[in-house]
C-alpha cells in the first residue's frame, strides 16, 4: 500500500513527461513503424495478442516472467508504459491497483480492456470454519478448503469504470452457498477467466474488434490469425470435453491455491483446494490437511494437484501420505522464464493440461 501511494504522488511529476512522450510516440509509432502499442498485466492476454498480432504491434507485458502476480505492484517505469499505450489489456477487479493509477492519470486516448468484462462471471468462495451441524460428509472437517458449485450469470452490460474508451461486456452476480460456514471473499469473482477455453474464445473475439478497431489497414490480419487461433481453442475445449465424458471420476483435488473455477465450472467438476486462487496464505492448517488427504483415501483419487511457480511442499506432503501422484495442472497465469524464452503459450500449457487431467479422472 505504501508502495501504492508513493507511485500515485510520483505521477504528478512522471505525468508532464509521460505526456510529452505520448505525444511523441504518437507521432513515431505512425509515421516510422506504423505500430500501436498494447499493454498487458499478464501473460494470458500477452500471449492472446501475439496470437493475433504477431510483429504487427509494439507489445509489452508489465508482469515479469516466473514473477508472483498477486503481489505485483507497478514501476514508475510501468506506469509510464500504461501511459503511453494505444490498447491497454488487464484483467479486472482483482488488480486494484489499476483503478488508483488509471483515475489518475488522462486515459482519453487509451482503449481499456478488462477481461473479466466478456465473460461470464463466478462468486469465489472460501469456508473458513468447521461445521459442526453438518452431517454431510463433505462438510465434516472442514477447516478452509475451498469447494463450491455457485454460477455468475452474465448479463450484458457495458463496464468502463469511467477510464478511456472501455469496451466489454458481463455484470455477473452468483451465490455463494456457505452450508452454514462463514464466507468471505479476498475479491467478488473469481478473476481466472481464462482458465476456461471457452472463455479464452471469447476474449480473443474482443480483442481481436480491439485491435481491428485501432489499426484498420491490419484488420483482415488480424481477424484471420484470430480465425484460426479460435478454431484450435476449439479443439481444446473439445479435448477437455472427451476427457471428463469419458472419466471414471468427477472430482479432482488441489493442495495448492486454486485458480481454476471458471475451468472446472465449464466441465462440471467437483473440486477440493487448499486455498483460493487469491490467497496469500502459504501453509495450510493441519485441518485442511487432513481434509485433502481423507477425501483423496476416501474416494481413492490418483492425482493431487499443485499449480505452476508453487513451492509445491504441501502437494509433496500429501502424496507421500496417500500415495497419489503430484502432478501440475498448469493455470497460465504466469510462466517461467525458461518456458517464455521457449515461447510456449496458452495453447501448448493448456495441451498438456487434458492428459494431466485425463490421468487425474480415471
Amino acid at each position: 500500500m505504501k508502495k501504492i501511494i508513493l507511485i500515485v504522488m510520483t505521477l504528478a511529476i512522471l505525468l508532464s513527461v509521460a505526456t510529452a512522450c505520448r505525444q511523441n510516440r504518437s507521432t513515431a509509432t505512425r509515421n516510422q513503424d506504423g505500430l500501436i502499442n498494447i499493454v498487458t498485466t499478464i501473460f494470458p492476454a500477452y500471449d492472446f495478442v501475439r496470437q493475433i498480432a504477431g510483429d504487427r504491434v509494439n507489445l509489452t507485458m508489465l508482469l515479469s516472467p516466473g514473477a508472483e502476480s498477486h503481489s505485483f505492484e507497478p514501476s514508475p517505469r510501468d506506469i509510464i508504459t500504461i501511459m503511453s499505450s494505444d490498447i491497454f489489456i488487464y484483467t479486472g477487479e482483482s488488480e486494484q491497483w489499476i483503478e488508483r493509477i488509471l483515475l489518475s492519470m488522462n486515459t482519453d486516448e487509451m482503449t481499456i480492456f478488462a477481461m473479466m468484462n466478456v465473460v461470464g462471471l463466478v462468486r469465489k468462495e472460501i469456508v473458513d470454519e468447521p461445521c459442526h451441524e453438518c452431517d454431510d460428509q463433505d462438510c465434516a472437517h472442514d477447516h478452509g478448503h475451498e469447494h463450491s458449485h455457485d454460477h455468475g450469470h452474465g448479463h450484458g452490460h457495458g463496464h468502463s469504470h469511467g477510464h478511456g474508451h472501455a469496451h466489454g461486456y458481463g455484470y455477473a452476480y452468483g451465490h455463494a452457498h456457505s452450508h452454514g460456514h462463514e464466507v468471505h471473499t479476498c475479491a467478488l469473482f473469481d478473476e481466472h477467466v481464462w482458465t476456461s477455453p471457452g472463455n479464452a474464445i471469447l476474449i480473443v473475439r474482443a480483442i481481436t474488434e480491439l485491435l481491428s478497431e485501432a489499426d484498420p489497414n491490419n484488420a483482415a490480419f488480424f481477424q484471420q490469425n484470430a480465425a484460426a487461433y479460435i478454431k484450435e481453442l476449439q479443439q481444446l475445449d473439445a479435448a477437455f470435453s472427451e476427457v471428463v465424458a469419458n472419466a471414471k471420476r468427477r472430482t479432482i483435488v488441489f493442495a495448492d491455491r486454486f485458480p481454476f473455477r471458471h475451468f472446472v465450472d465449464a466441465y462440471s467438476l467437483t473440486h477440493y483446494a487448499a486455498f483460493t486462487g487469491c490467497s496469500t496464505e502459504t501453509e495450510p492448517s493441519a485441518g485442511t490437511v487432513a481434509f485433502l488427504i481423507n477425501k483423496i483415501r476416501t474416494e481413492q483419487i490418483p492425482v493431487v494437484f499443485h499449480i505452476e511457480l508453487s513451492n509445491e511442499r504441501m502437494a509433496d506432503a500429501i502424496s507421500a501420505e496417500t500415495g497419489a501422484k503430484k502432478r501440475l495442472l498448469h493455470s497460465v497465469h504466469n510462466v517461467s522464464r525458461r518456458d517464455f524464452e521457449a515461447g510456449l503459450g496458452y495453447l501448448e500449457l493448456m495441451r498438456r493440461n487434458v492428459e494431466t487431467l485425463r490421468e487425474a479422472l480415471n
